[in-house]
């Protein structure tokens, strides 16, 4: 197996874009390019061929670089079948649960509505990895724009499943604001606040609180734990479906 490296590049205000490569062959591809000046710079800098564009949603803030980035490194876009029209620049369209090969690699496409209509995630199931745009957050989910709460607790879940020791990378440095959120409403959650600790300190300064790992969210993000008796409580929903108590917090977190 080849190992792949990640490289967490920050764009815009809050947006995280990434640079996978194999470090031997030098071959690499983006997760959603935020902005390209930022990317073209640290593919100079590392040197590195860039093969591909990979997409998990059609927003400004995470395909803004793709035609730029196409026209500089003659890339191909790679994106989901059935939201292809909304996809700047698309090459290679790939159905959910479809796998796509890069560096002895296999990257599974799955199909993440909620946020928007046609999102996806990216699971690199050697190296271990998820690239889930802005379906789940560290401490948090993302906002419901084209889909309903269902859709969103569903995509929320497939994420959850993956096994524990898998990294996930967001498309956001939402994590203090998504903090006080858990905070609120899981006070008593002892891995929360130990977590919290770390988190303040990472961005006391400027650092990312991300990659975390599927285990960690299961301990300390909120939207992972509507089974946990103590927040179905907390929101008078003790008996009521997991389904449930995760649009009740999605209202809260909306106004919070």
């Amino acid at each position: 197996m080849s190992h792949l490296n990640v490289n967490l590049i920050k764009c815009l205000s809050d947006n995280y874009s990434y640079i996978i490569s194999n470090p031997n062959s030098k071959k690499a591809m983006i997760i959603d390019p935020a902005e390209a000046n930022p990317l073209v710079d640290a593919i100079t800098k590392l040197n590195l061929n860039l093969e591909y564009i990979l997409i998990t949603h059609h927003h400004q803030d995470h395909v803004d670089g793709n035609l730029e980035l196409k026209n500089k490194f003659n890339c191909k876009i790679v994106g989901f079948a059935d939201d292809s029209d909304r996809i700047p620049g698309i090459d290679i369209m790939i159905k959910d649960k479809e796998i796509f090969n890069f560096e002895d690699e296999e990257i599974q496409l799955n199909f993440s509505p909620g946020h928007t209509s046609g999102h996806v995630f990216f699971y690199f199931k050697k190296n271990k990895l998820a690239f889930v745009g802005d379906v789940v957050f560290a401490l948090g989910c993302g906002r419901i724009f084209e889909g309903t709460a269902k859709d969103m607790y569903q995509s929320v879940m497939k994420v959850k499943s993956l096994p524990d020791d898998v990294k996930i990378f967001c498309g956001h440095e939402y994590t203090e604001s998504n903090l006080k959120f858990c905070l609120a409403y899981d006070q008593n959650n002892n891995y929360l606040t130990k977590r919290a600790v770390e988190i303040k300190s990472l961005r006391s300064k400027d650092l990312p609180t991300v990659p975390t790992t599927i285990l960690n969210e299961k301990q300390t993000n909120i939207f992972f734990r509507c089974d946990d008796k103590a927040i179905s409580q907390k929101l008078g929903l003790e008996g009521h479906s997991e389904e449930k108590v995760f649009k009740k917090l999605r209202e809260l977190k909306d106004n919070f």
